[in-house]
């Protein structure tokens, strides 16, 4: 881009004609930034109709509209019961004499309003209509004379707001931004660009909702761009990766730690984890670092490949850190694994923020000596105070609840060692594409040998007393049951959905010693009932929890999970939550209750659980089904947020935009996209 065009998107909007710094902050925490190119990438999600209408019978509160309306008279705000002003209120009748009320809430200008809205004139008005004993109209957004009827928009597009921000602020801001545009970018003469900016007026300015569709052509045109930069910039990455040389100590054969390692495993590894080995293996090898996702279903075995990957690495001398979201995981993993550690003289650690004094410090002088070959542990892996002395391997468990820079902070211990990132939800290819496109994929789709299949199946919540009597049975047995609820608290509104709480005391009327965990409550307190339902010598026989059980709890003697109002879950959330058993050599179960105004969308999304284990065909059906939004969940803190692309309707976009990438030598073209998508790089770097 000419430095001209570089300059205007970087503009602070604050500069724009009627914003102010105020506003600009405002329009910040809504649009992501406060830069021209920010305002231009948060599009309209919608069109509303500004057709002309003569009355206002026939339509609905809620309606928008824009009416012609005679000005009968002004009543004054004053004070309302010691609470602030009463509103502003203008009384109007439409031409067929309907009667309507005009307000401005918080407003004392009457005199401003009659010499705006004098009596005995029409004005036009457009607004939403609110019916309840009478038609009003709140803070109207058009009011204009008759004689500028035609300058009210038949269409206007409604963008996505915030407190404080109406929508005569964004179409003020559009139409400043767009006025000045063609003397700002008149120096481009590249083409592309000029189609790009000439795209984005078109969404601005969309006369429908089918402009707005993600495959109408301008919004296509733009998803197409997003994507090629965003692909650009993990070529990029790959390349300015391949350029990093020599960060590996020579693998050392003295102790031949691998060949113990097999030696101590209690069973055989499967055929899709020693591939996945021999990938890692083959990685970390080369002089350059690996950045490698192991992706598995629940229970596939992707922790003994880690830990696989952390003793290959021991071998060199290196150290490890594997990094797990909660403590309890952190600790799980160091119990699973610390034995076959011992058992072939590799030092294992665990590192958490639980660790105080004089037991830090020595699990500090550890790492820093070397001694510790590989720690496992929450974010105290990458604290200040922690040293390592040759991290060679960040091993990353459940990926997705990290953020880049999380990711970046425990890299940046060590000198450029390998990635290796594990992720028990399963993402279609399609996604792993751009959410993983700087990392190289092995893929766990096999279960280990003995474990079987998870039996799964839907029932009415009326048998709830019928089921409870066969959990008892099973409970006689030896088994553990899950029993998870999507709520907390009772809702105050009547949503039929039950809470942990209600369940809990219900549950504990047929059962001995009923545990209960949820978010509310303190982690400590959590974690308590969590190791207490785990030890298979306790007698906790039923643990009634939300999906804070999601990730980070193995009790194989639990066979039996249910989990209430399933309808409330999506596919990957109830794939994930089945995880929870079918984790040891009996039979396990997995009863989903649904309610009775579950609707046929809900019903399918059970059908779907109930016929496949696959985890890769049931993220497909839930991206089909419900979007990504669902799939990625509020928690995916490192994963792309595109401004239009949509992963469903620009599938084919995907790989068209990634070998245009990596067939491009990043011309200027693609250096402006990254720039204006802010791919890694700057405006104007």
């Amino acid at each position: 881009m000419k430095q001209k065009t570089t300059e205007f998107l970087n503009t602070d909007l604050q500069f724009i004609k009627g914003v102010g710094p105020i506003l600009a902050t405002r329009l910040a925490d809504v649009i992501g930034g406060r830069r021209v190119i920010d305002f231009l990438l948060h599009h309209p999600s919608y069109v509303r109709s500004r057709k002309i209408v003569n009355d206002i019978g026939g339509f609905s509160g809620g309606d928008t509209i824009t009416v012609p309306l005679l000005i009968k008279s002004h009543k004054k705000g004053g004070s309302f019961r010691g609470r602030g002003r009463r509103p502003t209120q203008i009384i109007c009748d439409d031409k067929m004499g309907n009667r309507v009320i005009i307000q401005f809430f918080n407003s004392n200008y009457l005199d401003y309003w009659l010499k705006k809205m004098p009596v005995g004139q029409w004005r036009l008005v457009s607004g939403r209509l609110e019916r309840s004993a009478r038609a009003t109209i709140n803070h109207p957004e058009f009011i204009e004379e008759m004689h500028n009827a035609s300058k009210i928009p038949y269409a206007q597009a409604i963008y996505p707001s915030g407190e404080g921000l109406t929508q005569k602020i964004f179409t003020n801001i559009r139409d400043q931004i767009f006025k000045v545009m063609p003397e700002r970018i008149a120096d481009e003469t590249d083409d592309r660009i000029l189609e790009f900016f000439d795209a984005l007026r078109h969404i601005h300015y969309a006369e429908s909702d089918a402009d707005l569709m993600p495959n109408s052509t301008y919004m296509a045109k733009l998803a197409y761009c997003e994507l090629y930069a965003h692909q650009c910039a993990i070529v990029i990455s790959r390349r300015n990766r391949n350029d990093i040389r020599n960060h590996r100590h020579p693998r050392s054969h003295k102790y031949d730690l691998m060949s113990r390692f097999k030696s101590v495993l209690p069973f055989e590894m499967t055929g899709a984890q020693q591939r996945a080995c021999d990938q890692i293996f083959a990685d970390m090898q080369k002089d350059i670092p690996m950045m490698r996702l192991v992706q598995g279903d629940v229970g596939s075995g992707k922790t003994i490949v880690a830990l696989a990957a952390a003793i290959f690495m021991a071998e060199s001398g290196a150290q490890t850190a594997f990094l797990a979201p909660t403590d309890t995981l952190a600790q799980q993993h160091y119990a699973k694994l610390k034995p076959l550690c011992d058992k072939i003289g590799v030092v294992c650690d665990v590192l958490t923020g639980r660790d105080k004094g004089r037991i830090r410090r020595e699990k500090l002088i550890s790492l820093r000596s070397g001694r510790t070959r590989i720690v496992i542990g929450t974010h105290a892996l990458f604290s200040a105070d922690v040293e390592y002395k040759d991290l060679g391997l960040v091993i990353i468990d459940e990926q997705h609840r990290f953020g880049v820079s999380q990711r970046e902070q425990l890299r940046a211990k060590g000198a450029n060692p390998d990635l290796l990132s594990l992720s028990a939800t399963p993402i279609p290819r399609t996604l792993s594409m751009t959410v993983y496109g700087d990392m190289d994929v092995s893929i766990i789709n096999e279960k280990p040998a003995g474990r079987k299949p998870i039996k799964t199946s839907k029932l009415p919540i009326g048998r709830i007393s019928e089921l409870v009597a066969r959990i008892s049975v099973q409970i006689a047995a030896g088994a553990k049951v899950f029993w998870v609820c999507p709520l907390v608290e009772e809702s105050e509104n009547d949503s039929g959905i039950t809470a942990v709480e209600e369940r809990h005391k219900y549950l504990s009327e047929y059962f001995k010693n009923v545990g209960l965990v949820h978010g509310q409550m303190e982690k400590s307190a959590r974690d308590t009932v969590m190791s207490e339902f785990a030890d298979n010598n306790s007698d906790m026989q039923i643990l009634v929890a939300t999906t804070v059980i999601e990730v980070g709890i193995d009790v194989p003697r639990a066979t039996i999970i249910v989990i209430e109002n399933a309808e409330c879950f999506g596919l990957a959330a109830l794939h994930q939550l089945r995880g929870r058993v079918g984790r040891g050599d009996a039979q396990s179960y997995c009863i989903l209750l649904f309610g009775p105004r579950t609707k046929d969308e809900g019903l399918q999304r059970l059908d779907i659980l109930c016929e496949t284990e696959d985890g890769f065909e049931i993220a497909e059906q839930d991206l089909m089904m419900r979007g990504v939004g669902e799939l990625l969940g509020t928690r995916q803190s490192g994963w792309l947020h595109y401004h239009f692309v949509d992963y469903r309707a620009h599938r084919d976009l995907f790989k068209l935009a990634s070998c245009a990438a990596r067939d491009n030598d990043m011309d200027a073209w693609s250096t402006d996209l990254m720039q204006i998508f802010d791919c890694g790089v700057t405006l104007g770097v």
